[in-house]
């Protein structure tokens, strides 16, 4: 990833908690349901924790939780709440950026693998879960499977949200597997835009990246209700478990 808070700075992090695509009712609490019992009795390591949406429900059901995050201002907006002080986050590139210890899980939740813009980054990435993990230990991603079948014949260009407030776009180059994100937001009759990069992925392309840094495929499922994986799925839960001795 880039410069410290470059997409993530105080504009995002003061609206990312109310953004009413990223998790529907009751989906927090299926997601952390499924990683306390990934975790056990061990430790957790989330990568990209952001205001911590994920890691402080996860931490009230006892398992000690640390977090990775390169932007200052959405770690900020995590030491606001009740039981941010008791997280402790390091500030660094999730993908390369290590700390003290082992983890029985690591995890990295809604689509924030694409943040990782190179096929590089996101092979680091699993290295850097794994170089975590203690053995028996697992490394859950979840991320949408690219949509390409939606879009339109010829066209590169999907629709993804439309409404009088704010619209979302994504770009495809079907070349590099670069996406780009576009957001227009309408405030008082003025127009507001922004971009974010990503880079999609496949789940065999993920799975390779697993065998390269010695982790071993246990689960996929569609969605944190372990609903079978299946063609017709737009998202996978992936777990992965690092190889004993």
């Amino acid at each position: 990833m880039d410069d410290e808070d470059g997409y993530f700075g105080e504009r995002c992090a003061a609206s990312y908690d109310e953004t009413a695509d990223v998790y529907g009712p009751g989906e927090v609490a299926a997601t952390v349901g499924v990683l306390a019992r990934l975790a056990g009795s061990g430790r957790a390591l989330e990568l990209g924790i952001g205001t911590g949406r994920i890691a402080l429900p996860l931490a009230a059901r006892g398992v000690p939780v640390h977090g990775i995050d390169l932007s200052r201002a959405m770690v900020a907006r995590l030491r606001a709440k009740p039981g941010g002080d008791a997280i402790g986050v390091t500030i660094g590139d999730f993908a390369t950026t290590r700390v003290d210890g082992t983890f029985r899980l690591v995890y990295l939740v809604f689509n924030t693998i694409m943040n990782l813009t190179s096929q590089a980054a996101q092979v680091a990435c699993f290295r850097t879960a794994a170089a975590h993990l203690a053995p028996g230990g697992c490394f859950v991603i979840e991320v949408g499977v690219p949509s390409l079948r939606r879009l339109p014949p010829g066209q590169t260009v999907l629709p993804w949200h439309v409404s009088p407030e704010r619209s979302v776009f994504y770009s495809y180059d079907l070349a590099t597997q670069a996406m780009q994100g576009h957001y227009i937001e309408f405030t008082d009759g003025r127009g507001g835009y922004s971009s974010i990069p990503f880079r999609y992925v496949w789940p065999s392309e993920l799975d390779l990246m697993a065998e390269l840094a010695g982790l071993v495929l246990r689960d996929r499922w569609a969605g944190w209700a372990e609903e079978p994986f299946t063609g017709d799925s737009t998202k996978h839960v992936s777990v992965w478990e690092k190889l004993r001795g």
